[in-house]
């Protein structure tokens, strides 16, 4: 049974257990619930197993050593769904203490299966909301990498920060302005949009989009920009209009 054809009460049940059992094999030096609980086929039994990481890491000091050696073996596991929940388990980790974790990602980042490149960007993410400096510091190091794929991956992976924090990510930004790759340019201007639309966001992009040397791309993210303000309408603080009369006067034409 899935996950969620569980009631809520016997979902708290099954995600407890899941903990009691990845804990227990960490204790003992085993994997065989880790290999059980990694390798599933449902997203949300995976979701909990890496949950669980992060749980024991941040409450069981006493086996912290333990559980980055337990996620070093299962990391080198040919199932790439152990692979992908050993990095999930390791930004859990890495919201508090990044440092530990880098491995992980700098491996992660170039794996050969995608699910697991998918979750280095989703884990950068989920850190960068929580431990900005070091995870962007880290991600600094791949944003003019040879391989289109990862100054993708890396741009993407820094948006969530930009949406709260737009003067964090806007300079690593700019250094994406002249990328050759249009799937590279076109996530940049995505991401641009992306950290336009939340309270006091747009006011320092277009700030900064007035310093960008590459004009073209600047009027496509302004496109961008304003068309955001309409998909996301609910959530935006600006309606689609306010956002075009801001631009209008405060945008470098």
């Amino acid at each position: 049974m899935a996950y969620y054809d569980l009631s809520p009460t016997e979902r708290a049940a099954k995600a407890l257990y899941i903990l009691q059992c990845i804990q227990a094999d960490i204790e003992k030096g085993s994997k065989k619930h880790l290999l059980h609980y990694f390798a599933d086929e449902d997203t949300y039994i995976r979701k909990n197993a890496y949950l669980a990481i992060g749980k024991i890491y941040l409450n069981h000091k006493n086996l912290r050593s333990k559980t980055i050696q337990c996620l070093k073996e299962l990391m080198e596991e040919v199932h790439y769904h152990i692979r992908q929940t050993v990095v999930n388990a390791a930004g859990e980790i890495g919201k508090y203490d990044f440092a530990l974790t880098e491995p992980f990602f700098d491996t992660g980042l170039f794996d050969t299966h995608y699910t697991v490149r998918n979750a280095v960007i989703g884990s950068i993410k989920k850190m960068g909301e929580k431990n900005a400096a070091p995870v962007l510091d880290w991600c600094k190091k791949y944003l003019h990498h040879e391989d289109k794929e990862i100054r993708r991956e890396i741009c993407h992976g820094i948006e969530l920060r930009g949406r709260t924090h737009p003067e964090d990510v806007l300079p690593m930004l700019q250094e994406l302005q002249w990328d050759k790759t249009a799937r590279v340019r076109n996530t940049l201007v995505h991401v641009l949009g992306q950290i336009s639309y939340k309270r006091g966001c747009l006011a320092k992009v277009i700030a900064h989009l007035n310093t960008w040397e590459n004009r073209p791309l600047v009027a496509a993210a302004l496109e961008e920009i304003i068309d955001v303000h309409d998909r996301y309408k609910n959530f935006s603080v600006l309606n689609q209009q306010e956002a075009i009369n801001y631009i209008a006067l405060h945008a470098k034409q």
